[in-house]
């Protein structure tokens, strides 16, 4: 079942004299930030995922009783970027003392209100469990399960998968991309020869 929330930004430590917050960026989306005024805090110790994810506005593993019950409203007066990280300043804080006590908070939205995308786009965090389909060859192949996403790699996020024999990284590029369906959890795409040991890979 969809969780609940979808995680925004995680809050480092305090930024400026008057309550701002330094916030590391969690979304492929940070400009909407000018766009919301209702935001959510979530205590971290909920997650069982582990700082590796979420991954881009991800979904993180909380029952929904708890999320629920420890979720904060915050009010959004002013938000801009620095340095990589976006700079929060929330109603009612108002002081570098009440600025850390929010430190470690996870800043998110409800599920309902993640941006929408175009057909053939998705959110890096649903791709998350989905099998990953050769279909550049003859005959289509499985080339494994998707177990997390690597943003840091370069222009296009890697995709990290587990195969049968080996952990697998496939760049997520549009030039290779063919077909998305979360419903199925099938993620089609086609590879260049010998970005993977077709070999290995059983027909799909």
């Amino acid at each position: 079942m969809a969780q609940p929330w979808v995680w925004l930004a995680r809050i480092r430590r305090p930024q400026g004299r008057k309550g701002e917050v330094l916030a590391e960026i969690l979304t492929d989306f940070p400009e909407r930030f000018a766009q919301r005024k209702q935001l959510w805090l979530l205590p971290p110790e909920l997650s069982s995922a582990g700082d590796h994810f979420p991954l881009s506005e991800g979904t993180p593993t909380l029952s929904e009783r708890e999320a629920v019950s420890s979720a904060r409203s915050a009010e959004l007066l002013t938000s801009w970027m620095h340095k990589g990280d976006v700079v929060l300043h929330f109603a009612g804080i108002d002081s570098i003392s009440a600025a850390e006590e929010l430190k470690g908070l996870i800043v998110a939205i409800p599920r309902s209100e993640r941006a929408p995308l175009a057909e053939d786009e998705a959110y890096i965090s649903d791709l998350v469990g989905c099998t990953v389909i050769d279909v550049a060859g003859a005959k289509p192949a499985t080339i494994g399960v998707i177990e997390n996403v690597d943003r840091s790699a370069g222009s296009a996020p890697l995709l990290v998968l587990h195969s049968a024999q080996r952990e697998l990284l496939i760049p997520f590029a549009k030039a290779y991309l063919r077909k998305i369906d979360l419903e199925a959890r099938r993620i089609e795409m086609a590879l260049p020869v010998g970005m993977v040991n077709l070999d290995e890979a059983e027909e799909a």
